[in-house]
């Protein structure tokens, strides 16, 4: 791919055609990102260290912190910002590819198409990973998680272990909630700012 290329394709994924969709990556690029990166590694950094089961013993803390997160949180969210931005910059790929200039794309009917194409695909990304999380996490970390440990051939079947910082975690999730939340309001948004300049009730840029 030549230097043109990519140019157009830094470009298309920086500065998109409409005016939510330049709110949008400067929210999602930004702050959405920043708080995942920086907060949370603060908040969930250290939680497998901190994990601890009665009894206290390394592989009961392993075998639970396990059972307690299939997944860590950063992990999701980084594979759910990930795919959310796959749908955008196929698009923006495609348009560097073709030499479709930004002002270019709202004018002309099948490039408006696969532009709201990808725009749909990213709300159903989301909405997929918002339901995902619910299973995952719910919306609550609990002080004590019960563990069943009956895997591992104890005498005992179910241990508490006790979450740290549980608190931080919930408003964290609730946050995630909020952020995913507010994307999806954003792609509708952009979506029906494409329709009104479509039927000219806004003057494309």
């Amino acid at each position: 791919m030549s230097p043109n290329y990519i140019r157009s394709f830094s470009e298309g994924c920086l500065r998109p055609p409409t005016v939510i969709g330049q709110f949008h990556t400067l929210f999602f690029g930004s702050i959405r990102m920043f708080f995942l990166g920086v907060l949370g590694f603060a908040v969930y950094g250290n939680e497998a260290l901190h994990f601890s089961c009665d009894p206290d013993k390394r592989e009961v803390n392993l075998f639970c912190y396990n059972q307690f997160r299939p997944i860590t949180p950063q992990v999701f969210w980084a594979l759910q910002l990930v795919i959310v931005l796959v749908p955008g910059a196929f698009f923006h790929l495609y348009a560097a590819c073709k030499s479709i200039k930004q002002e270019d794309i709202l004018q002309n009917s099948s490039y408006t198409g696969f532009y709201i194409f990808s725009v749909f695909l990213r709300i159903v990304l989301e909405v997929v990973s918002f339901w995902l999380q619910i299973q995952l996490f719910g919306f609550k970390v609990n002080a004590i998680y019960m563990c069943d440990v009956g895997a591992l051939e104890k005498t005992f079947n179910i241990t508490r272990c006790m979450v740290p910082e549980h608190f931080e975690k919930t408003i964290f999730l609730i946050a995630m909630y909020t952020f995913t939340v507010i994307t999806v309001i954003l792609c509708v948004a952009e979506i029906f700012e494409i329709s009104c300049r479509r039927l000219g009730f806004l003057k494309t840029q």
